[in-house]
């Protein structure tokens, strides 16, 4: 099966399942404990339904989606993902190339495998850095200091890992970063040659072990500094003072990611953040949590339009990014459906990926009626419970 023969990112899915071993396809695909939250962001898209208008002309339709004085080519973007060089030689290059050739923005992990510096000068395109934030002030300063330096237009502090997840696969499957090379990972990776050679041997001979590559410092290619203990340091510390201590050495768009209730989102507002990413991380924090896409609507009231809210979290088709925009989001982003592509056929799969997901919003937006993005609102939407 080739890239041309996916249609849907389930195919895309399906093609990642076959050539990832077991450790890199379990951290792609599951979320915390007993996934129930990951589940449930599914369920929630699936239960709102269209309230679909005929007869509408929308023959000269239009995609295209203005944030932050950038307008784009859809209303969509690729969301931070950790590690995500597992999937591919240089993912984060492939999925910042892809990006920038089809139009939407990209958000770089500080869990990459490749430095920020590096994906900056290979790729161009509108560049997010997306910061997990210590207390110790000095490592984050570090971090905020390359991003800027380095020419990322936002910030994107990722606020719901005061802890580690409760991941209990990662424990089995003998999962670590940096990456760790024992008997079982052995087996299972002569089991799936095509990733051994061209992912994790080629990543070995040209950059070593896997690594997290922006949490050391770099002069001149060169490792002068070792900032991982400082990188996770005290994150349960964390409070709102510290966006608003970001919010005096960060000058471009500042954005909080991981709220799911309107008075968080009120506090990142009243703390000098640009905007809010609702999130609950992909269900990969914590289990239990409520479904992103039912935290959306009182996050949207709740600020008035004095932020962006953007919404992540269970995005698989076209039909969850309009769900999304109309219940007042104003930008969308999505990571599995990428490191699928990724996974499939390195910056072609990503190229594939987001595709699809721009064909079927198209089509989404033809089939209800509505010709412009601006023009998306609840009267497009039937929502659980409705009458």
């Amino acid at each position: 099966m080739g890239l041309s023969d996916a249609y849907n990112i389930d195919d895309l899915r399906r093609m990642a399942q076959r050539r990832l071993p077991r450790v890199a396809w379990d951290y792609l695909e599951r979320g915390a404990e007993d996934d129930l939250t990951m589940a449930a962001n599914r369920k929630a898209l699936e239960r709102i339904a269209f309230r679909p208008r005929t007869l509408v002309d929308v023959s000269e339709r239009s995609l295209q989606h203005s944030l932050f004085g950038n307008t784009y080519t859809a209303p969509f973007g690729i969301a931070p993902t950790g590690a995500a060089g597992l999937y591919c030689h240089d993912a984060d290059v492939a999925l910042a190339r892809a990006a920038a050739a089809a139009g939407v923005p990209f958000v770089l992990s500080t869990a990459s495998f490749v430095a920020m510096e590096r994906v900056a000068r290979e790729a161009a395109g509108h560049k997010w850095f997306q910061l997990y934030m210590s207390k110790d002030r000095d490592a984050a300063e570090r971090l905020v200091k390359r991003a800027l330096a380095a020419g990322f237009e936002a910030l994107v502090v990722t606020t719901d890992v005061p802890v580690g997840a409760n991941r209990e696969y990662n424990l089995r499957n003998g999962f670590a970063i940096p990456f760790r090379i024992n008997a079982r990972n052995v087996a299972d990776g002569l089991l799936h040659p095509r990733w051994l050679t061209q992912v994790f041997l080629k990543t070995l001979l040209s950059d070593g072990i896997p690594r997290f590559r922006n949490v050391d410092s770099e002069e001149g290619g060169r490792i002068v500094a070792k900032d991982l203990s400082a990188f996770r340091a005290r994150r349960d510390a964390l409070d709102w003072s510290d966006i608003a201590w970001l919010r005096t050495i960060w000058p471009h768009k500042l954005l909080v990611k991981g709220i799911l209730v309107a008075e968080d989102a009120l506090l990142a507002l009243a703390n000098g953040a640009d905007g809010v990413v609702v999130s609950n991380h992909g269900g990969r924090q914590l289990d239990g949590a409520r479904a992103a896409i039912d935290a959306l609507p009182e996050i949207v009231e709740a600020v008035g339009g004095k932020m962006a809210v953007l919404f992540d979290s269970g995005v698989r088709r076209g039909a969850d990014i309009v769900k999304a925009l109309a219940l007042g989001a104003d930008f969308v982003f999505f990571g599995r459906a990428t490191l699928y592509g990724a996974s499939a056929g390195g910056e072609e799969g990503v190229a594939r990926a987001l595709e699809i997901m721009r064909s079927e919003t198209d089509r989404v937006m033809a089939l209800i009626g509505c010709g412009r993005i601006a023009g998306l609102g609840r009267n497009y939407l039937e929502m659980p419970g409705s009458v």
